[in-house]
């Protein structure tokens, strides 16, 4: 289990057992890079000892508040104080950490394992259980590495992934012998197997008591995201840099940095080659904004060649199947930043949260139960072209309907846009766009640190009138706090994505490499498909895309490639 993780932690290893427990881990020295934070985490004086992935961005302030408590430390990191507010506070002590985390917590005296995973899922939880052993990771691969796990299809999780962009929500997994923590959730588990689970955060999306005004609404969110920065920038023992794409969200965040004072910051973009009339790189925004703040700039072309030759390895470090089509490209960013900076802030999560996606006002005009007005324009395919898509075997009810309208009507959301963006904070977003940005930097052991996703902007951000964040094409309160300070051509700009052109347009080489995976023996003897789609989509892979405009034969070929690099043959 620890040699698949080995690339998420490259800096330490060790391993701890007492009775009935035992602990890997796999270490990213970031914090007290010492070996007083050498992990698993033995506090003998305690009786607790702990394995932890992820930073807690507020430790020192905890760690003053426990010292004043009486307690003395033997280390300078955050994993220590990790265990000495469960000691203190206990279970509860989840609710005082700000932070991306998930960590195991053996309780000697009482025998039982203490699971805790941050409030948006940021960093991964699997677990996977049997009649006499619960292990747990923080990469599913390294599940399957110990072999015994039921890796058979879970049909309901199938139906999420091919209508939901690939999202599985916890606690399923696209395999039925493994599950995940969900975000904002403790797991407790004794040594018989008695397994209780609590939720510690619910997001709230009504508006607050007292009515704001704009400049009000924009000060708020400015201070709250200037204290994002300003912790995730200085929790580190090492130099912190900036994944640049050029957009306005990683350009606020360089512009804020300089703000603070922060100088000779390190920043990277990457691109790739154009396809038709679309641009595969944004290096005309990133360079104004470096050349603006006097970065320490670096800028990477990558050609096709490398991004197909780089896909084994891309999925190999997948630890749920990912079609999003810039997941590569963060793989290959990641590889070349390593070699610079062990941390880095990215902009993940401003979409989410502040509105930026042009599917919201499409929904939002739509008319229809909640459920119709969000599928219309984002489900990849209706329930009707599921079951046309799959194998019978894999048939199931529309359980993705349900989920969806369960979630939607979920008290305590003012509006229906309330109910679609609090969905996709507390969702969507973990198994999409935060899983891969954890997977693919991880598997290089970088640190990628999103402030936009910290639990305070986003109780902020949710309390909003809708409208504003609308204004504008979406993502208003960003743009107006960027007036000014970041250059305009990228506030102004049409809002773009992280493009690999290749991915969008099937075709060549590409094309030839989805074509061999869906036509191979594999596939044939899985029967997850069926060979009339696959063929079709093979025929005219550019006549077939998702609402989000994802390529479908993409979709099915990933899926169909992340089975044959983590399942057969096992």
């Amino acid at each position: 289990m620890m040699a698949r993780l080995a690339q998420r932690g490259p800096d330490d290893e060790g391993v701890y057992a007492d009775g009935p427990l035992a602990f890997g881990h796999r270490r990213l020295a970031i914090i007290d890079l010492s070996a007083h934070s050498h992990q698993p985490m033995v506090d003998k004086e305690l009786g607790l000892s702990m394995v932890f992935n992820g930073t807690i961005y507020n430790y020192r302030e905890l760690r003053r508040e426990l010292a004043g408590l009486g307690y003395h430390f033997f280390s300078e990191g955050d994993a220590e104080v990790i265990l000495k507010a469960y000691h203190a506070w206990g279970a509860a002590c989840v609710e005082r950490f700000n932070g991306m985390f998930a960590f195991a917590l053996w309780n000697e005296t009482e025998r039982s394992l203490f699971l805790g995973r941050d409030r948006t899922g940021i960093k991964p939880l699997y677990y996977t259980q049997d009649g006499q052993r619960f292990r747990f990771a923080s990469a599913l691969p390294a599940l399957l590495a110990a072999g015994g796990v039921d890796t058979a299809l879970d049909p309901v999780a199938l139906h999420h992934h091919l209508t939901l962009h690939a999202v599985v929500p916890a606690p399923r997994t696209i395999l039925k012998g493994v599950r995940k923590l969900a975000p904002a959730q403790t797991l407790t588990i004794d040594v018989r197997g008695r397994a209780q689970t609590h939720s510690y955060w619910r997001l709230s999306a009504k508006r607050p008591a007292t009515p704001l005004g704009e400049s009000a609404w924009l000060a708020r969110v400015r201070e709250s995201l200037v204290a994002a920065v300003e912790r995730q920038q200085t929790a580190a023992d090492v130099p912190v840099g900036v994944l640049l794409s050029g957009g306005l969200d990683s350009s606020l965040l360089v512009g804020l940095l300089h703000e603070l004072g922060h100088r000779d910051v390190q920043t990277f973009s990457i691109g790739f080659g154009d396809k038709g009339d679309e641009s595969g790189n944004e290096f005309i925004y990133s360079d104004a904004v470096a050349e603006r703040f006097k970065t320490r700039h670096r800028k990477y072309m990558i050609p096709d060649a490398e991004v197909l030759a780089a896909l084994p390895e891309v999925v190999g470090q997948m630890a749920e199947p990912m079609v999003s089509q810039d997941v590569a490209a963060f793989y290959l960013l990641a590889q070349r930043v390593a070699q610079s900076v062990k941390v880095v802030l990215s902009g993940q999560g401003a979409d989410e949260v502040f509105a930026g996606y042009f599917w919201y006002p499409k929904m939002d005009a739509e008319t229809g139960t909640p459920l119709e007005k969000f599928s219309r324009h984002y489900f990849d395919r209706d329930h009707a072209e599921y079951l046309a898509t799959v194998g019978e075997a894999y048939a199931v009810d529309d359980v993705t309907g349900a989920l969806v309208a369960a979630r939607l009507a979920e008290p305590d959301a003012d509006s229906f846009l309330d109910q679609v963006l609090r969905f996709d904070a507390t969702t969507l977003i973990v198994d999409d766009p935060v899983k891969r940005v954890d997977n693919m930097t991880m598997a290089w052991g970088l640190e990628a640190r999103v402030p936009f996703l910290d639990h305070e902007l986003i109780e902020l951000a949710m309390t909003m009138p809708p409208e504003l964040k609308l204004r504008e094409g979406g993502k208003w309160p960003l743009k107006a706090i960027a007036r000014g300070l970041i250059p305009d051509s990228v506030i102004d700009r049409p809002k773009g994505y992280f493009p690999v052109p290749a991915f969008k347009y099937p075709q060549g080489a590409f094309l030839d490499f989805m074509r061999g995976v869906l036509d191979s023996d594999a596939c044939h003897q899985r029967r997850l498909f069926r060979r009339e789609i696959v063929d079709k989509l093979l025929a005219a892979p550019m006549n077939h895309y998702t609402r989000l405009q994802g390529a479908k034969v993409w979709h099915l070929a990933l899926l169909e490639y992340w089975l044959q690099r983590h399942v057969d043959g096992l």
